[in-house]
């Protein structure tokens, strides 16, 4: 894994050796190893947790990676967890998590139309009202985690796709977070 992520692979593994234990830990890696890269809808929306490749012609080349999988530091695997949309930029450029890309609207605008795709759907950012769109609707991020972290006051939000591939969002609002009083250290009888 690139060094920020090995960061975050780290704080997440002290955290759930502390709660639990790091057999848990390796367990629930062992199962992301395996998850699906990403996901085809009735042939027109393309799915994935962060987004676009230089390397990524079709989303149907994806079908001959053999799994489970460790994801590398660079690649179309790499790419497709954690690069980024840039509405500034023309092409890729450099992404500022120091691993993958991000990609312009022109570089959505070629994936849709090489592929006869409608729509693209990714994940991996805190986006304020639970879904934002990109290139004119063409792309959204939907981020599912309400009050990320307890540090974001975000919402959260799920897309549902009908049968006659109508989508919509439901939005789950975050919850107020408590304010606590600090301490003077003494305790109340």
């Amino acid at each position: 894994q690139s060094q920020p992520h090995r960061a975050e692979a780290v704080v997440s593994t002290q955290s759930t050796g502390r709660r639990y234990n790091i057999k848990i830990w390796k367990t629930f890696t062992d199962v992301f190893n395996c998850l699906p890269l990403a996901a085809l809808v009735e042939s027109t929306i393309f799915c994935m947790h962060g987004g676009l490749s230089p390397d990524l012609l079709n989303p149907r080349d994806l079908n001959k990676v053999e799994r489970p999988l460790d994801i590398p530091n660079k690649g179309v695997l790499c790419d497709l967890l954690w690069s980024d949309p840039d509405p500034d930029i023309v092409g890729f450029g450099d992404n500022d998590r120091g691993v993958s890309f991000t990609f312009g609207t022109n570089e959505v605008s070629k994936f849709l139309k090489r592929n006869n795709l409608s729509l693209i759907v990714r994940a991996h950012q805190v986006v304020e009202d639970g879904y934002q769109f990109f290139c004119k609707r063409k792309m959204v991020t939907l981020f599912s985690a309400p009050n990320y972290c307890g540090e974001f006051d975000n919402a959260a939000a799920t897309l549902t796709v009908s049968k006659d591939l109508v989508c919509s969002f439901h939005i789950y609002k975050p919850k107020p977070v408590a304010i606590v009083p600090p301490s003077d250290g003494k305790k109340k009888k």
